[in-house]
């Protein structure tokens, strides 16, 4: 990895009094580790609540199959809290078995010790993982220098890319800008999953690292992809893959305004998958279902969506690829 960049000094600072400002040249997006259009996947289980692994693999090939460059396992939404380290192992080799080569997988390995998590990178590497994403330590709520100390700790010990993963609202734990920027600076550490809710703390790691930010929170995809973010992990890609990736295939082809558009219509279910009092592992599941799709039941403690609740996420999404193709 490069070292950290300076930022470009201002329009206002270099231009001459009395003439007008211009913008300063836009910096080169950072590349894109892992692709760019990447989904939080699900965990299917059976309806006996055990790790559907032939579920897992038609799960992933059709995500790819419709947009999708890499998958994340055992994140926030594969229900990672409730998933045996055995499981996490054997649904990383299924879905690599699914998918090949050319698809990256991102294995989540993040817990609140560090030794713990250590062991979980040497299993998700030996079983075929591209990239950790590894969560800021949770519950214990640790100092900064102790927050930069486990990443560093997992970074060393593995010979895997690391994507941070930024979400204060769950594990009471910031990675603050400055820890990131410092953090930039190993050799492993090249991505953040971004569910902080910080635009200004964004900007200031974009501005300064080549670290590639990756938007975790689905509402936030296009707005962050248009300050330089590399990509998103979704998890209403599960739902509606094509869709989501067309958002920066739009702005990728300079069509601005039909990225806006694309992103308008998508908010709907967003909305209604994340924002509406549920976990999206609980909507995304509901829905998978409700597609004839491997998803399964959801692990206590979460519990399923009601028939009420089910119903009104379906009538979004009809509404939502009536609106708009998705395939």
């Amino acid at each position: 990895m490069t070292a950290p960049r300076t930022a470009p000094a201002t329009a206002a600072s270099a231009a001459p009094a009395g003439r007008p400002l211009s913008a300063a040249p836009h910096p080169a997006r950072p590349a894109a580790p892992f692709g760019r259009a990447l989904c939080a996947m699900v965990t299917p289980f059976t309806r006996a609540g055990e790790l559907d692994v032939d579920g897992a693999r038609r799960l992933a090939a059709r995500l790819v199959a419709e947009g999708c460059d890499g998958l994340v396992l055992s994140g926030t939404t594969g229900e990672s809290p409730t998933t045996s380290d055995a499981e996490k192992e054997t649904l990383v080799r299924a879905v690599r078995e699914a998918v090949g080569d050319d698809v990256s997988i991102v294995a989540g390995v993040g817990t609140a010790d560090t030794r713990h998590t250590v062991e979980l990178a040497a299993a998700a590497e030996k079983a075929g993982a591209d990239g950790l994403l590894v969560v800021a330590p949770y519950y214990s709520r640790p100092p900064q220098d102790a927050v930069e100390a486990h990443f560093r700790e997992i970074a060393d010990a593995s010979g895997l890319p690391l994507m941070l993963y930024d979400i204060p609202g769950r594990t009471g734990t910031r990675i603050e800008p400055e820890t990131m920027i410092r953090l930039a600076g190993h050799p492993r550490i090249v991505a953040v999953k971004d569910c902080a809710y910080d635009l200004l703390g964004t900007q200031k790691v974009l501005a300064e690292t080549e670290l590639a930010y990756y938007a975790g929170c689905d509402e936030y995809v296009l707005v962050l992809y248009a300050i330089g973010a590399a990509g998103y992990v979704s998890a209403v890609a599960n739902v509606v893959p094509g869709l989501m990736r067309a958002v920066l295939d739009a702005f990728d082809g300079g069509d601005t305004a039909a990225a806006a558009g694309l992103m308008r219509r998508a908010l709907p279910l967003i909305e209604a998958m994340m924002a509406a009092g549920l976990p999206g592992t609980v909507t995304a599941k509901a829905l998978l279902a409700a597609l004839g799709l491997p998803a399964g039941p959801v692990r206590a403690p979460l519990r399923p969506a009601d028939r009420e609740t089910a119903d009104g996420l379906r009538a979004v999404l009809a509404r939502v690829t009536d609106d708009v193709a998705v395939a």
